[in-house]
Protein backbone atom coordinates (compact mmCIF):
# COMPACT_ATOMS: atom_id res chain seq x y z
CA UNK A 1 0.00 0.00 0.00
CA UNK A 2 1.38 3.43 -0.80
CA UNK A 3 1.99 5.73 1.99
CA UNK A 4 0.50 9.51 0.78
CA UNK A 5 2.84 11.38 2.81
CA UNK A 6 6.09 9.46 1.58
CA UNK A 7 7.63 12.64 -0.84
CA UNK A 8 7.94 9.77 -3.70
CA UNK A 9 4.14 9.75 -3.63
CA UNK A 10 3.83 13.45 -3.59
CA UNK A 11 6.75 14.24 -6.81
CA UNK A 12 4.44 11.58 -8.61
CA UNK A 13 1.79 13.47 -8.26
CA UNK A 14 2.49 16.29 -8.75
CA UNK A 15 4.41 15.41 -11.98
CA UNK A 16 1.08 13.64 -13.26
CA UNK A 17 -0.68 17.08 -12.74
CA UNK A 18 2.38 19.10 -14.60
CA UNK A 19 2.14 16.00 -17.60
CA UNK A 20 -2.02 16.36 -17.65
CA UNK A 21 -1.23 20.44 -17.70
CA UNK A 22 1.19 20.03 -20.51
CA UNK A 23 -0.89 17.41 -22.52
CA UNK A 24 -3.79 20.16 -22.00
CA UNK A 25 -1.80 22.47 -24.02
CA UNK A 26 -1.23 20.31 -26.67
CA UNK A 27 -4.86 19.35 -27.25
CA UNK A 28 -5.79 22.72 -27.59
CA UNK A 29 -3.54 23.67 -30.22
CA UNK A 30 -0.90 25.68 -27.85
CA UNK A 31 2.22 23.88 -28.11
CA UNK A 32 1.91 24.14 -32.24
CA UNK A 33 0.76 27.65 -32.64
CA UNK A 34 4.27 28.89 -29.84
CA UNK A 35 6.52 26.21 -32.01
CA UNK A 36 6.12 28.75 -34.85
CA UNK A 37 8.21 31.59 -32.54
CA UNK A 38 11.59 30.93 -31.19
CA UNK A 39 12.79 32.17 -27.19
CA UNK A 40 16.38 31.48 -28.63
CA UNK A 41 16.74 30.87 -32.74
CA UNK A 42 17.40 27.88 -34.01
CA UNK A 43 17.81 26.32 -30.37
CA UNK A 44 14.39 26.29 -28.07
CA UNK A 45 11.14 27.38 -29.25
CA UNK A 46 8.24 28.65 -27.41
CA UNK A 47 6.17 25.23 -27.17
CA UNK A 48 9.86 23.24 -26.09
CA UNK A 49 9.81 26.40 -23.76
CA UNK A 50 6.34 25.93 -21.93
CA UNK A 51 6.69 21.71 -21.93
CA UNK A 52 9.82 22.57 -19.93
CA UNK A 53 8.80 24.89 -17.96
CA UNK A 54 5.78 22.68 -16.79
CA UNK A 55 8.27 19.61 -15.92
CA UNK A 56 10.15 22.44 -14.38
CA UNK A 57 7.60 24.12 -11.70
CA UNK A 58 6.93 20.49 -11.27
CA UNK A 59 10.10 19.65 -9.72
CA UNK A 60 9.95 22.88 -7.81
CA UNK A 61 6.71 22.81 -6.25
CA UNK A 62 7.39 19.01 -5.48
CA UNK A 63 10.27 19.92 -4.06
CA UNK A 64 9.13 22.82 -1.85
CA UNK A 65 6.22 20.79 -0.91
CA UNK A 66 8.00 17.75 0.86
CA UNK A 67 8.79 18.33 4.62
CA UNK A 68 9.90 14.33 5.14
CA UNK A 69 13.83 15.52 4.76
CA UNK A 70 15.45 18.96 3.87
CA UNK A 71 18.77 17.11 2.74
CA UNK A 72 20.11 18.28 -0.85
CA UNK A 73 19.71 14.68 -1.97
CA UNK A 74 16.40 14.10 -1.08
CA UNK A 75 15.43 17.40 -2.64
CA UNK A 76 16.89 16.63 -5.96
CA UNK A 77 15.51 13.22 -5.84
CA UNK A 78 12.07 14.94 -5.33
CA UNK A 79 12.19 17.54 -8.04
CA UNK A 80 13.95 15.15 -10.99
CA UNK A 81 11.03 12.22 -9.85
CA UNK A 82 8.23 15.17 -10.72
CA UNK A 83 9.79 16.17 -13.55
CA UNK A 84 10.31 12.39 -14.71
CA UNK A 85 6.56 11.88 -14.32
CA UNK A 86 5.49 14.71 -16.18
CA UNK A 87 8.17 13.93 -18.89
CA UNK A 88 6.37 9.96 -18.92
CA UNK A 89 2.39 10.95 -18.92
CA UNK A 90 3.83 13.27 -22.05
CA UNK A 91 5.09 10.15 -23.58
CA UNK A 92 2.50 8.09 -22.70
CA UNK A 93 0.52 10.31 -24.94
CA UNK A 94 2.43 9.95 -28.04
CA UNK A 95 2.41 6.32 -27.96
CA UNK A 96 -0.88 6.50 -27.58
CA UNK A 97 -1.01 8.83 -30.28
CA UNK A 98 0.98 6.61 -32.75
CA UNK A 99 -1.57 3.50 -31.58
CA UNK A 100 -4.63 5.15 -31.91
CA UNK A 101 -6.45 8.03 -34.42
CA UNK A 102 -7.23 10.65 -32.00
CA UNK A 103 -8.07 13.47 -34.14
CA UNK A 104 -11.71 11.95 -34.54
CA UNK A 105 -11.74 13.14 -31.03
CA UNK A 106 -9.08 15.56 -30.46
CA UNK A 107 -8.73 17.97 -33.60
CA UNK A 108 -5.03 18.90 -32.85
CA UNK A 109 -4.12 15.63 -32.34
CA UNK A 110 -2.13 15.53 -35.25
CA UNK A 111 1.16 13.76 -36.68
CA UNK A 112 2.60 17.30 -36.55
CA UNK A 113 2.15 17.80 -32.77
CA UNK A 114 3.81 14.50 -31.81
CA UNK A 115 6.51 15.43 -34.27
CA UNK A 116 7.09 18.56 -32.21
CA UNK A 117 6.97 16.85 -28.52
CA UNK A 118 9.35 14.34 -30.18
CA UNK A 119 11.64 16.41 -32.20
CA UNK A 120 10.90 14.65 -35.43
CA UNK A 121 11.56 11.77 -34.43
CA UNK A 122 7.72 9.97 -33.93
CA UNK A 123 6.67 7.42 -31.10
CA UNK A 124 10.66 6.18 -31.51
CA UNK A 125 11.63 9.72 -29.73
CA UNK A 126 9.14 9.29 -26.75
CA UNK A 127 11.97 8.92 -24.38
CA UNK A 128 13.38 12.34 -25.20
CA UNK A 129 10.17 13.48 -23.00
CA UNK A 130 11.75 11.85 -20.17
CA UNK A 131 14.94 12.73 -20.56
CA UNK A 132 14.28 16.62 -20.68
CA UNK A 133 11.16 16.09 -18.11
CA UNK A 134 13.69 14.66 -15.70
CA UNK A 135 16.30 17.23 -16.54
CA UNK A 136 13.60 20.29 -16.13
CA UNK A 137 12.07 18.74 -13.05
CA UNK A 138 16.15 18.70 -11.95
CA UNK A 139 16.27 22.25 -12.15
CA UNK A 140 13.02 22.52 -10.91
CA UNK A 141 14.74 21.49 -7.56
CA UNK A 142 18.08 23.51 -7.61
CA UNK A 143 15.99 26.22 -8.45
CA UNK A 144 14.51 26.01 -5.20
CA UNK A 145 17.97 25.32 -3.05
CA UNK A 146 19.14 28.42 -4.56
CA UNK A 147 19.23 31.21 -2.12
CA UNK A 148 15.82 33.84 -2.20
CA UNK A 149 18.50 36.44 -3.53
CA UNK A 150 19.85 34.93 -5.90
CA UNK A 151 16.72 32.62 -6.95
CA UNK A 152 14.15 36.06 -7.80
CA UNK A 153 16.72 37.39 -10.42
CA UNK A 154 17.31 34.27 -12.19
CA UNK A 155 13.27 33.68 -12.57
CA UNK A 156 12.59 37.55 -13.18
CA UNK A 157 15.47 37.23 -15.99
CA UNK A 158 14.11 34.40 -17.20
CA UNK A 159 10.47 35.37 -17.46
CA UNK A 160 12.22 38.36 -19.12
CA UNK A 161 13.70 36.55 -21.88
CA UNK A 162 10.54 34.52 -22.99
CA UNK A 163 8.51 38.05 -22.79
CA UNK A 164 11.15 39.72 -24.89
CA UNK A 165 11.06 36.47 -27.09
CA UNK A 166 6.98 36.67 -27.39
CA UNK A 167 7.81 40.52 -28.81
CA UNK A 168 11.10 39.94 -30.73
CA UNK A 169 9.35 40.53 -33.79
CA UNK A 170 7.68 43.52 -33.01
CA UNK A 171 10.68 45.07 -31.55
CA UNK A 172 12.86 43.91 -34.62
CA UNK A 173 10.44 46.26 -36.89
CA UNK A 174 10.21 49.11 -35.06
CA UNK A 175 14.04 49.28 -34.95
CA UNK A 176 14.75 47.96 -38.03
CA UNK A 177 12.09 51.46 -39.65
CA UNK A 178 14.74 53.71 -37.72
CA UNK A 179 17.73 55.26 -38.93
CA UNK A 180 21.26 54.73 -38.07
CA UNK A 181 22.90 51.58 -36.20
CA UNK A 182 19.37 51.16 -34.79
CA UNK A 183 18.87 48.44 -37.96
CA UNK A 184 21.91 46.26 -37.28
CA UNK A 185 21.21 46.53 -33.76
CA UNK A 186 17.41 44.91 -34.55
CA UNK A 187 19.78 42.06 -36.52
CA UNK A 188 22.13 41.74 -34.03
CA UNK A 189 20.00 41.19 -31.53
CA UNK A 190 16.49 39.97 -32.82
CA UNK A 191 16.24 37.31 -35.63
CA UNK A 192 13.61 36.32 -37.64
CA UNK A 193 11.45 34.77 -35.19
CA UNK A 194 12.86 34.78 -32.00
CA UNK A 195 16.27 36.35 -29.46
CA UNK A 196 19.63 35.29 -31.28
CA UNK A 197 22.03 33.69 -29.56
CA UNK A 198 24.00 36.61 -28.65
CA UNK A 199 20.74 38.81 -28.39
CA UNK A 200 19.75 36.30 -25.25
CA UNK A 201 23.19 36.36 -23.77
CA UNK A 202 23.14 40.04 -23.91
CA UNK A 203 19.86 40.53 -21.86
CA UNK A 204 20.69 37.45 -19.60
CA UNK A 205 23.40 39.21 -18.20
CA UNK A 206 22.04 43.20 -18.34
CA UNK A 207 18.83 41.79 -16.58
CA UNK A 208 20.60 39.14 -14.22
CA UNK A 209 22.67 42.02 -13.30
CA UNK A 210 20.11 44.85 -12.96
CA UNK A 211 17.86 42.75 -11.05
CA UNK A 212 20.44 41.27 -8.57
CA UNK A 213 21.41 45.14 -8.06
CA UNK A 214 17.96 46.28 -7.43
CA UNK A 215 17.29 43.71 -5.12
CA UNK A 216 20.21 44.67 -3.13
CA UNK A 217 19.76 48.43 -3.46
CA UNK A 218 15.76 49.21 -3.58
CA UNK A 219 15.47 49.36 -0.14
CA UNK A 220 17.98 52.24 0.39
CA UNK A 221 16.86 54.06 -2.78
CA UNK A 222 13.26 54.00 -1.25
CA UNK A 223 15.02 55.72 1.52
CA UNK A 224 17.26 58.14 0.20
CA UNK A 225 14.13 59.68 -1.68
CA UNK A 226 11.82 59.08 1.96
CA UNK A 227 15.03 61.33 2.98
CA UNK A 228 15.06 64.26 0.54
CA UNK A 229 13.18 67.74 2.23
CA UNK A 230 9.74 68.10 0.02
CA UNK A 231 11.51 70.19 -2.57
CA UNK A 232 13.67 67.30 -3.69
CA UNK A 233 10.95 64.96 -3.51
CA UNK A 234 9.28 67.30 -6.06
CA UNK A 235 11.44 67.56 -8.17
CA UNK A 236 12.34 64.07 -8.46
CA UNK A 237 8.52 63.39 -9.31
CA UNK A 238 8.82 66.19 -12.04
CA UNK A 239 11.70 64.71 -13.79
CA UNK A 240 10.03 61.44 -13.71
CA UNK A 241 6.71 63.06 -15.18
CA UNK A 242 8.58 64.72 -17.77
CA UNK A 243 10.36 61.69 -18.98
CA UNK A 244 7.36 59.80 -19.08
CA UNK A 245 6.29 62.55 -20.80
CA UNK A 246 8.90 62.88 -23.30
CA UNK A 247 7.98 58.93 -24.09
CA UNK A 248 4.36 59.58 -24.77
CA UNK A 249 5.10 62.01 -26.74
CA UNK A 250 7.44 60.36 -29.14
CA UNK A 251 6.39 56.63 -29.00
CA UNK A 252 4.13 56.92 -32.02
CA UNK A 253 6.34 58.53 -34.18
CA UNK A 254 8.43 56.05 -33.34
CA UNK A 255 7.01 52.75 -33.32
CA UNK A 256 4.53 53.26 -35.99
CA UNK A 257 0.69 52.89 -36.14
CA UNK A 258 -0.20 49.71 -35.20
CA UNK A 259 1.74 50.46 -31.58
CA UNK A 260 -0.30 53.36 -31.75
CA UNK A 261 -3.41 51.99 -32.06
CA UNK A 262 -2.78 49.23 -29.43
CA UNK A 263 -2.12 52.11 -27.00
CA UNK A 264 -5.49 53.83 -28.08
CA UNK A 265 -7.45 50.20 -27.61
CA UNK A 266 -5.92 49.93 -24.06
CA UNK A 267 -6.69 53.94 -22.96
CA UNK A 268 -10.35 53.17 -24.13
CA UNK A 269 -10.78 50.18 -22.23
CA UNK A 270 -8.69 52.37 -19.25
CA UNK A 271 -11.47 54.52 -19.31
CA UNK A 272 -14.37 52.37 -19.01
CA UNK A 273 -11.97 50.51 -16.52
CA UNK A 274 -11.94 53.59 -14.56
CA UNK A 275 -15.84 53.97 -15.06
CA UNK A 276 -16.45 50.62 -13.57
CA UNK A 277 -14.14 51.14 -10.70
CA UNK A 278 -16.05 53.93 -9.64
CA UNK A 279 -19.19 51.60 -9.39
CA UNK A 280 -17.81 48.27 -8.55
CA UNK A 281 -14.29 49.03 -6.99
CA UNK A 282 -15.98 52.23 -5.07
CA UNK A 283 -19.67 51.41 -4.37
CA UNK A 284 -19.11 47.83 -4.67
CA UNK A 285 -22.18 47.81 -7.26
CA UNK A 286 -20.94 44.86 -10.21
CA UNK A 287 -22.59 46.06 -13.42
CA UNK A 288 -22.00 43.27 -16.15
CA UNK A 289 -23.86 45.57 -18.47
CA UNK A 290 -21.34 48.55 -18.47
CA UNK A 291 -20.74 48.74 -22.36
CA UNK A 292 -24.13 49.92 -22.56
CA UNK A 293 -22.71 53.28 -21.86
CA UNK A 294 -19.97 52.90 -24.01
CA UNK A 295 -22.31 52.28 -26.89
CA UNK A 296 -24.40 55.17 -26.01
CA UNK A 297 -21.21 57.42 -26.22
CA UNK A 298 -20.53 55.90 -29.39
CA UNK A 299 -23.80 55.88 -31.03
CA UNK A 300 -24.18 59.67 -30.21
CA UNK A 301 -21.24 60.72 -31.50
CA UNK A 302 -22.15 58.77 -34.84
CA UNK A 303 -25.22 59.91 -35.22
CA UNK A 304 -24.37 64.10 -34.66
CA UNK A 305 -21.26 64.00 -36.58
CA UNK A 306 -21.72 60.59 -39.48
CA UNK A 307 -22.17 62.27 -43.39
CA UNK A 308 -24.01 59.00 -44.40
CA UNK A 309 -28.02 57.79 -44.31
CA UNK A 310 -28.13 58.72 -40.89
CA UNK A 311 -26.24 61.73 -39.49
CA UNK A 312 -28.48 64.17 -38.18
CA UNK A 313 -26.66 67.68 -38.09
CA UNK A 314 -23.30 66.88 -39.44
CA UNK A 315 -21.45 69.04 -36.35
CA UNK A 316 -17.72 68.40 -35.13
CA UNK A 317 -16.35 65.90 -32.53
CA UNK A 318 -15.85 68.48 -30.28
CA UNK A 319 -19.29 69.91 -30.06
CA UNK A 320 -20.40 65.93 -30.41
CA UNK A 321 -18.60 64.83 -27.48
CA UNK A 322 -20.14 67.04 -24.20
CA UNK A 323 -23.39 65.48 -25.78
CA UNK A 324 -22.56 61.86 -26.17
CA UNK A 325 -21.10 62.56 -22.29
CA UNK A 326 -24.34 63.77 -21.02
CA UNK A 327 -26.20 61.35 -23.12
CA UNK A 328 -24.46 57.90 -21.20
CA UNK A 329 -25.01 59.73 -17.94
CA UNK A 330 -28.83 60.26 -18.32
CA UNK A 331 -28.67 56.20 -19.58
CA UNK A 332 -26.15 55.85 -16.05
CA UNK A 333 -29.35 57.66 -14.34
CA UNK A 334 -31.80 55.34 -16.18
CA UNK A 335 -30.15 52.26 -15.09
CA UNK A 336 -30.18 53.74 -12.02
CA UNK A 337 -33.60 54.10 -10.39
CA UNK A 338 -34.76 50.97 -10.85
CA UNK A 339 -32.23 48.65 -9.61
CA UNK A 340 -31.26 51.08 -6.76
CA UNK A 341 -32.75 48.50 -4.16
CA UNK A 342 -31.11 45.29 -5.74
CA UNK A 343 -28.42 43.87 -4.34
CA UNK A 344 -25.38 41.16 -4.98
CA UNK A 345 -26.18 38.04 -7.98
CA UNK A 346 -29.66 40.16 -8.57
CA UNK A 347 -27.93 43.22 -9.49
CA UNK A 348 -25.42 41.93 -11.73
CA UNK A 349 -28.09 39.96 -13.70
CA UNK A 350 -30.47 43.24 -14.17
CA UNK A 351 -27.26 45.33 -15.29
CA UNK A 352 -26.48 42.06 -17.47
CA UNK A 353 -30.05 42.48 -18.85
CA UNK A 354 -29.87 46.19 -19.54
CA UNK A 355 -26.54 45.91 -21.38
CA UNK A 356 -28.02 42.95 -23.39
CA UNK A 357 -31.30 45.16 -24.39
CA UNK A 358 -29.35 48.04 -25.51
CA UNK A 359 -27.30 46.14 -27.91
CA UNK A 360 -30.12 44.52 -29.28
CA UNK A 361 -32.10 47.28 -29.61
CA UNK A 362 -29.54 48.86 -31.33
CA UNK A 363 -29.03 46.31 -33.96
CA UNK A 364 -32.39 45.85 -34.39
CA UNK A 365 -34.71 45.88 -37.46
CA UNK A 366 -37.28 47.94 -35.57
CA UNK A 367 -35.40 50.67 -35.00
CA UNK A 368 -33.21 50.48 -37.84
CA UNK A 369 -34.82 53.15 -39.53
CA UNK A 370 -32.91 55.60 -36.27
CA UNK A 371 -29.67 53.73 -35.87
CA UNK A 372 -28.73 51.73 -38.91
CA UNK A 373 -29.63 48.22 -37.60
CA UNK A 374 -27.04 45.75 -38.58
CA UNK A 375 -26.00 48.15 -41.48
CA UNK A 376 -24.51 50.38 -38.84
CA UNK A 377 -23.48 54.06 -38.89
CA UNK A 378 -20.61 54.69 -41.23
CA UNK A 379 -18.95 57.96 -42.86
CA UNK A 380 -18.36 59.40 -39.29
CA UNK A 381 -16.85 62.38 -39.31
CA UNK A 382 -12.61 62.67 -37.82
CA UNK A 383 -12.29 65.11 -35.37
CA UNK A 384 -10.54 68.49 -36.96
CA UNK A 385 -8.63 71.46 -35.47
CA UNK A 386 -9.28 73.98 -37.62
CA UNK A 387 -11.06 77.12 -38.47
CA UNK A 388 -13.66 78.56 -35.27
CA UNK A 389 -16.46 77.22 -37.40
CA UNK A 390 -14.95 73.96 -38.01
CA UNK A 391 -14.57 73.59 -34.35
CA UNK A 392 -18.30 73.24 -33.83
CA UNK A 393 -19.33 72.19 -37.30
CA UNK A 394 -18.14 70.48 -40.54
CA UNK A 395 -20.05 71.32 -43.77
CA UNK A 396 -18.18 69.21 -46.46
CA UNK A 397 -17.58 65.69 -45.38
CA UNK A 398 -14.17 64.86 -44.95
CA UNK A 399 -12.03 68.57 -45.43
CA UNK A 400 -10.36 69.96 -42.45
CA UNK A 401 -8.46 73.34 -42.63
CA UNK A 402 -6.31 72.96 -39.96
CA UNK A 403 -4.92 69.30 -38.20
CA UNK A 404 -7.02 66.56 -38.77
CA UNK A 405 -6.88 63.00 -36.72
CA UNK A 406 -7.40 60.95 -38.93
CA UNK A 407 -5.17 57.58 -38.01
CA UNK A 408 -4.49 55.91 -35.27
CA UNK A 409 -0.94 58.28 -34.68
CA UNK A 410 -3.02 61.29 -34.26
CA UNK A 411 -5.88 59.76 -32.03
CA UNK A 412 -3.10 58.40 -30.14
CA UNK A 413 -2.69 61.78 -28.15
CA UNK A 414 -6.57 62.77 -27.89
CA UNK A 415 -7.01 59.15 -26.35
CA UNK A 416 -4.32 59.10 -23.65
CA UNK A 417 -5.25 62.84 -23.12
CA UNK A 418 -8.69 61.77 -22.43
CA UNK A 419 -7.25 58.42 -20.27
CA UNK A 420 -5.22 61.10 -18.09
CA UNK A 421 -7.79 63.58 -17.43
CA UNK A 422 -10.23 60.62 -16.35
CA UNK A 423 -7.31 59.04 -13.84
CA UNK A 424 -7.19 62.46 -12.56
CA UNK A 425 -10.83 62.65 -11.43
CA UNK A 426 -11.33 59.22 -10.74
CA UNK A 427 -8.53 59.82 -8.26
CA UNK A 428 -9.67 63.36 -7.32
CA UNK A 429 -12.84 61.44 -6.12
CA UNK A 430 -11.42 58.46 -4.40
CA UNK A 431 -10.11 60.51 -1.52
CA UNK A 432 -13.42 62.97 -1.88
CA UNK A 433 -16.23 62.73 0.94
CA UNK A 434 -18.42 61.43 -1.91
CA UNK A 435 -15.37 58.11 -2.67
CA UNK A 436 -15.92 58.05 1.27
CA UNK A 437 -19.18 57.40 1.23
CA UNK A 438 -19.31 54.30 -1.65
CA UNK A 439 -16.36 53.03 -0.17
CA UNK A 440 -19.22 52.97 3.06
CA UNK A 441 -21.74 51.53 0.99
CA UNK A 442 -19.35 48.94 -0.33
CA UNK A 443 -18.71 47.78 2.80
CA UNK A 444 -22.34 47.90 4.29
CA UNK A 445 -25.47 49.58 2.70
CA UNK A 446 -27.45 49.07 5.92
CA UNK A 447 -24.51 50.75 8.29
CA UNK A 448 -23.52 53.53 5.86
CA UNK A 449 -27.20 54.68 5.96
CA UNK A 450 -27.79 54.51 9.51
CA UNK A 451 -24.70 56.98 9.54
CA UNK A 452 -26.54 59.38 7.40
CA UNK A 453 -25.16 58.68 3.84
CA UNK A 454 -28.41 59.31 1.04
CA UNK A 455 -28.78 55.66 -0.57
CA UNK A 456 -30.19 56.46 -3.41
CA UNK A 457 -28.04 59.49 -4.20
CA UNK A 458 -24.84 58.27 -3.64
CA UNK A 459 -25.70 55.18 -5.93
CA UNK A 460 -26.81 57.49 -8.80
CA UNK A 461 -24.01 59.40 -8.87
CA UNK A 462 -22.03 56.13 -8.58
CA UNK A 463 -24.01 55.35 -12.39
CA UNK A 464 -23.95 58.23 -13.65
CA UNK A 465 -20.17 59.23 -13.43
CA UNK A 466 -18.83 55.54 -14.37
CA UNK A 467 -21.42 56.09 -17.04
CA UNK A 468 -19.46 59.33 -17.85
CA UNK A 469 -16.34 57.72 -18.36
CA UNK A 470 -17.38 55.06 -20.36
CA UNK A 471 -19.17 57.20 -22.62
CA UNK A 472 -16.08 59.13 -23.35
CA UNK A 473 -14.47 56.28 -24.68
CA UNK A 474 -17.31 55.20 -26.94
CA UNK A 475 -17.03 58.57 -28.42
CA UNK A 476 -13.46 57.82 -28.84
CA UNK A 477 -13.77 54.54 -30.24
CA UNK A 478 -16.27 55.41 -33.02
CA UNK A 479 -14.02 58.11 -34.83
CA UNK A 480 -10.93 55.64 -34.37
CA UNK A 481 -12.98 53.11 -36.32
CA UNK A 482 -15.01 55.49 -38.45
CA UNK A 483 -18.65 53.26 -37.62
CA UNK A 484 -20.42 52.18 -35.19
CA UNK A 485 -22.17 48.33 -34.84
CA UNK A 486 -23.85 47.02 -32.78
CA UNK A 487 -21.82 43.74 -32.96
CA UNK A 488 -19.46 46.06 -31.66
CA UNK A 489 -21.10 46.02 -28.53
CA UNK A 490 -20.99 42.23 -27.25
CA UNK A 491 -21.31 40.95 -23.94
CA UNK A 492 -17.66 40.15 -23.59
CA UNK A 493 -16.39 43.81 -23.77
CA UNK A 494 -18.09 44.22 -20.43
CA UNK A 495 -16.35 41.02 -19.16
CA UNK A 496 -13.42 42.31 -20.42
CA UNK A 497 -13.63 45.53 -18.35
CA UNK A 498 -14.57 43.64 -14.90
CA UNK A 499 -11.70 41.29 -15.37
CA UNK A 500 -9.42 44.41 -16.02
CA UNK A 501 -10.54 45.76 -12.61
CA UNK A 502 -9.74 41.90 -10.65
CA UNK A 503 -6.44 41.29 -12.13
CA UNK A 504 -5.57 45.20 -11.47
CA UNK A 505 -6.80 45.26 -8.10
CA UNK A 506 -10.29 46.24 -6.82
CA UNK A 507 -10.19 50.21 -5.95
CA UNK A 508 -6.93 50.99 -7.48
CA UNK A 509 -6.56 53.63 -9.66
CA UNK A 510 -2.97 52.58 -11.18
CA UNK A 511 -4.39 48.66 -10.89
CA UNK A 512 -7.24 49.51 -13.55
CA UNK A 513 -4.17 51.01 -16.09
CA UNK A 514 -2.11 48.13 -15.57
CA UNK A 515 -5.02 45.48 -16.22
CA UNK A 516 -5.58 47.19 -19.29
CA UNK A 517 -2.02 47.17 -20.45
CA UNK A 518 -2.11 43.45 -19.35
CA UNK A 519 -5.31 41.97 -20.45
CA UNK A 520 -5.76 44.23 -23.39
CA UNK A 521 -2.34 45.57 -25.00
CA UNK A 522 -0.53 42.50 -24.47
CA UNK A 523 -2.82 40.44 -26.48
CA UNK A 524 -3.31 43.11 -29.01
CA UNK A 525 0.49 42.50 -29.39
CA UNK A 526 0.38 38.83 -29.73
CA UNK A 527 -2.13 38.86 -32.53
CA UNK A 528 -0.66 35.66 -33.31
CA UNK A 529 -2.18 33.44 -30.33
CA UNK A 530 -4.93 35.56 -30.11
CA UNK A 531 -7.92 32.60 -30.61
CA UNK A 532 -6.42 31.57 -27.11
CA UNK A 533 -7.30 35.07 -25.15
CA UNK A 534 -9.89 33.68 -22.94
CA UNK A 535 -8.02 30.60 -22.20
CA UNK A 536 -5.14 33.22 -20.49
CA UNK A 537 -7.53 35.21 -18.98
CA UNK A 538 -8.92 32.40 -17.15
CA UNK A 539 -5.25 31.31 -16.33
CA UNK A 540 -4.84 34.88 -15.21
CA UNK A 541 -7.84 35.01 -13.72
CA UNK A 542 -7.23 31.63 -11.33
CA UNK A 543 -3.41 32.29 -10.64
CA UNK A 544 -4.37 35.89 -9.78
CA UNK A 545 -6.91 34.73 -7.00
CA UNK A 546 -4.43 31.78 -5.51
CA UNK A 547 -1.42 33.89 -5.57
CA UNK A 548 -2.17 37.70 -5.51
CA UNK A 549 -6.06 37.61 -4.27
CA UNK A 550 -5.59 42.22 -4.25
CA UNK A 551 -4.51 42.49 -7.66
CA UNK A 552 -1.13 43.77 -9.90
CA UNK A 553 -1.41 47.33 -7.90
CA UNK A 554 -4.02 47.03 -5.00
CA UNK A 555 -5.76 49.71 -3.02
CA UNK A 556 -4.30 50.60 0.21
CA UNK A 557 -7.94 49.33 1.61
CA UNK A 558 -8.15 46.38 0.77
CA UNK A 559 -4.73 45.51 0.74
CA UNK A 560 -5.55 46.27 4.23
CA UNK A 561 -8.95 44.43 4.01
CA UNK A 562 -6.70 40.94 2.81
CA UNK A 563 -3.51 40.91 4.74
CA UNK A 564 -5.59 41.65 7.74
CA UNK A 565 -4.18 39.19 9.98
CA UNK A 566 -0.66 40.09 8.97
CA UNK A 567 -0.91 44.01 9.41
CA UNK A 568 -2.76 43.71 12.41
CA UNK A 569 -0.30 43.14 15.62
CA UNK A 570 -1.78 40.59 18.27
CA UNK A 571 -3.56 42.51 20.93
CA UNK A 572 -3.92 39.60 22.71
CA UNK A 573 -0.08 39.10 22.95
CA UNK A 574 1.00 39.83 26.74
CA UNK A 575 4.39 42.33 25.27
CA UNK A 576 1.96 44.83 24.03
CA UNK A 577 0.68 46.91 26.63
CA UNK A 578 -3.14 49.06 26.47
Amino acid sequence: MINKNNFLWNAIKLGLLGGTIGIFFSLVGMIEVFSKRDVIENVITLGDFMLLATAAISGFIATRSQTNSKTITTNLVTGTLAGLTTGGLLALFVWVGSQINLRAVFLNASPVLFDLLTYKKGANGAWLLLEYGALAGLIGSLLFGLPEKTRKPLTNTILFLFGMALFSGLFRVVMINQEGGAAKLAKFLFGQTGLTLSGAFIFFIIVAAFTSLWSGQSKKIQGSYARLPKKGQITVRVILIAVLAFIAIALPQISGPFIAQVIVVVCLYAMMGLGLNITLGFAGLLDLGFVAFFAVGAYTVGLLTSYGPFGLEHISFWAAVPIAVLASMLFGAILGLPVLGVRGDYLAIATLGFGEIIRLLAGSDFLAKYFGGPQGIIGIQKPCLGTLEQFVKIDVPRVCDGLEFAGPKEIYYLALASAILIAFIAWRLQSSRLGRAWMAIREDEDVAEALGINLIQTKLLAYVLGAAFAGLGGAIFTVLVGSIFASSMQLNVSINVVAIIIVGGMGSIPGVILGAIALIGLPELLREVSEFRYLLYGITLIIMMLAKPEGLWPSQTILRELKHNEIMPDTESPNIKA
